[in-house]
């Protein structure tokens, strides 16, 4: 067995780690993208409701009420943080990977891009920055975008390796 310093030819049982924590972490990822769905319906005027409230709107079906300064702080923080992690494990599970060093690149640089942007757009939004809600969506859809493309990435390259042992 040869290592060549790519994902596939790392040894199988490194390969299996890899893909079952891959895995695991869209299965993680895709709960929060549902999280998401649930509270903004993936729509800008939900993301506004779910930060901003609507306790004047005396027809919602669901009264919300804008979110403290606490909450907003903690969940950016919480988000940012862990994001931040998610994305670097991923970023350097993709840079083993023998992808188009251009391709391979953005995948690496634009979550964290991204990141910035959606939860200091969602701060902004809660200052009331409305039309923020824009940027907070097509960077969230960029970043879920990036982790789907990189997520197949690797298991492609982990599963379909030409090191057979």
């Amino acid at each position: 067995m040869q290592f060549h310093g790519l994902i596939h030819s790392f040894p199988r049982e490194i390969r299996l780690l890899i893909t079952v924590f891959v895995i695991t972490l869209n299965v993680g990822f895709f709960t929060g993208i549902n999280f998401v769905k649930e509270t903004s319906t993936f729509q800008t005027k939900g993301i506004e409701i779910n930060y901003l409230g609507n306790e004047n709107d005396e027809e919602a079906e669901e009264m919300k009420f804008k979110k403290s300064k606490k909450e907003i702080l903690t969940l950016i923080h919480n988000h940012i943080l862990s994001m931040s992690i998610i994305f670097f494990l991923l970023g350097g599970l993709l840079s083993l990977t023998s992808v188009n060093r251009k391709l391979k690149t953005f995948l690496i640089i634009e979550p964290f891009i991204s990141i910035v942007f959606t939860f200091g757009g969602i701060y902004i939004l809660w200052n009331g920055v409305l039309w923020f809600k824009y940027i907070v969506m097509l960077s969230g859809l960029a970043m879920t975008l990036t982790f789907i493309v990189s997520s197949f990435i690797v298991i492609k390259e982990v599963l379909f390796s030409s090191n057979k042992d």
